[in-house]
């Protein structure tokens, strides 16, 4: 799985970076409730009062999607008979 970050300024002024934003494909299904769960997310950081520099889309996705979703999101291949 491919991730990206992004870096922003507040309007105060300081530096939040946002890691692991999983890179989906146009038509998987996923697709849309990952791209507004990350602008409800950086609205949530805009409001702030005292953000901390860098923070885990990862994590949010962990706390607030179903575990199900959150599997197929970030499914991991498992290798086998990996020596």
């Amino acid at each position: 799985m491919l991730f990206k970050s992004l870096e922003f300024k507040r309007m105060d002024g300081q530096k939040v970076k946002v890691i692991e934003i999983p890179v989906m494909v146009k038509d998987n299904s996923y697709t849309f409730l990952i791209q507004a769960r990350l602008q409800a997310y950086l609205t949530r950081l805009n409001a702030e009062p005292e953000p901390k520099s860098v923070y885990s889309f990862r994590e949010y996705l962990r706390k607030t999607l179903k575990w199900p979703d959150y599997e197929a999101i970030f499914q991991s291949e498992v290798l086998q008979n990996n020596a």
